[in-house]
């Protein structure tokens, strides 16, 4: 039986930039890489938001 691994925080919270990122570029039309960057900017207006992170068990 396989267990799936858990992985740490920051690597989920990188998965779920980069699956906004890539539905927002689906969308838009703009590289997904842009998109990342802009929502990863020390800047950026989005940087304050927490996103949800929903656990399986």
């Amino acid at each position: 039986m396989n267990t799936p691994s858990i992985a740490s925080p920051q690597a989920q919270h990188h998965r779920i930039i980069r699956a906004v990122a890539s539905s927002t570029a689906i969308e838009t039309g703009r590289p997904v890489h842009e998109i990342e960057a802009q929502l990863l900017a020390d800047d950026s207006k989005y940087r304050r938001l927490d996103l949800a992170v929903l656990a399986t068990v």
